[in-house]
């Protein structure tokens, strides 16, 4: 293991700042998921565990993501037979059907739940069985602005306008304003989604008896797109980064030192291209390329290693999902500002004595 150094203390503070400003976030959606939820009991209070909360990601320093689990669902199972919708967001009539679900998404219908709230059978949700997200997230919109009133937090936290159905909000702290998208979630914990086919074949990491594990804990589905619900693996990823280095390696502190260089160099901003979840794909499909113990002994051959993949993964506007191999998370992002992050990762990798030593 190589000794810490400044670099380290850099990612420690950075850390710190990250952490303090989540727990201030945290306080105000909790409150405001808390009336949410006394207005509307399909919608669950999210209570405030820190940092490693998995309803919580942080996508960069100003920009989090945190998921409002549903309640009033439970006994999910797959639902094979496929049938065309004809029908818009508001329930009008459509002459062709509406587009396929993508790679990570699928439709979901209340049927596919053995117990439902009868709140989850009305038109305000549901249209011809099918649970719909764009109606889910303008409910949930609506409430959240009721909501941001009634616990007097007009000053500190604003709807933002948004081009889709997704909600998002600013979030104004002691030391930054942070944008916030929140999204309802069903949590399924009982299955494994069919279109996961992972892992694909035996692999030395993880271990079986992880993925076993791994898969016990099951999936989310969130409410992001207009018609289509987006698989969501958190605990999974979650597990998979738990104990990543219970073998002395050094496969975290590369993480965290690519995501500082990240922030610093390559991709800054408050919304920048990259985020945290891209990185930690990254993370996942090095840590099994290179599986064994030896490979993450010494912190510079392992950190180049995952900026040499990050940059292979920019260069050619695709990475693969972890989980769901058939996604390509670049798909939708804009090939000129990768191109940017990629020649600075290529310059980087010219010579990257200048940020290791």
């Amino acid at each position: 293991q190589d000794a810490p150094g400044s670099g380290d203390l850099l990612v420690e503070q950075r850390h710190h700042l990250v952490s303090k400003t989540v727990d201030e976030v945290q306080k105000i959606i909790q409150q405001l998921t808390a009336e949410i939820s006394y207005r509307d009991m399909r919608f669950q209070a999210i209570f405030n565990s820190g940092v490693h909360n998995e309803n919580f990601r942080v996508l960069a320093p100003s920009h989090f993501l945190i998921t409002v689990p549903l309640r009033g669902l439970t006994g999910y199972r797959e639902h094979q037979v496929r049938h065309w919708r004809y029908y818009t967001v508001h329930g009008a009539k459509l002459l062709s059907p509406v587009r396929d679900p993508e790679e990570l998404q699928q439709w979901l219908e209340v049927e596919q739940f053995s117990k439902s709230l009868q709140q989850w059978h009305e038109t305000e949700v549901n249209i011809e069985g099918d649970l719909v997200p764009a109606k889910v997230l303008a409910i949930f919109r609506e409430l959240m602005e009721k909501s941001i009133t009634s616990c007097n937090l007009s000053s500190k936290v604003s709807i933002l306008e948004s081009f889709s159905s997704v909600v998002r909000v600013a979030v104004e702290t002691p030391d930054s304003q942070v944008e916030v998208e929140l999204v309802p979630t069903v949590e399924i914990p009982t299955c494994w989604p069919e279109k996961a086919r992972w892992p694909r074949c035996f692999k030395r990491w993880p271990s079986q008896e992880k993925v076993q594990c791994i898969k016990s804990f099951g999936f989310n589905l969130l409410a992001r797109s207009n018609y289509h619900w987006q698989l969501g693996f958190s605990r999974a990823e979650r597990l998979l980064i738990e104990g990543l280095d219970e073998d002395g390696g050094c496969r975290m502190k590369c993480f965290r030192v690519m995501r500082q260089m990240k922030e610093d160099v390559w991709c800054t901003g408050n919304k920048p291209i990259l985020t945290t979840y891209h990185l930690q794909m990254v993370l996942f499909w090095t840590c099994e390329k290179y599986p064994r113990t030896k490979d993450w002994r010494c912190f510079r051959e392992g950190f180049l290693r995952m900026v040499k993949k990050l940059h292979k993964c920019v260069s050619q506007h695709f990475l693969k999902h972890y989980f769901v191999r058939g996604t390509n998370l670049f798909k939708y992002a804009n090939t000129s500002d990768l191109d940017l992050v990629a020649g600075k990762l290529a310059i980087f990798l010219e010579n990257p004595v200048l940020c290791l030593d």
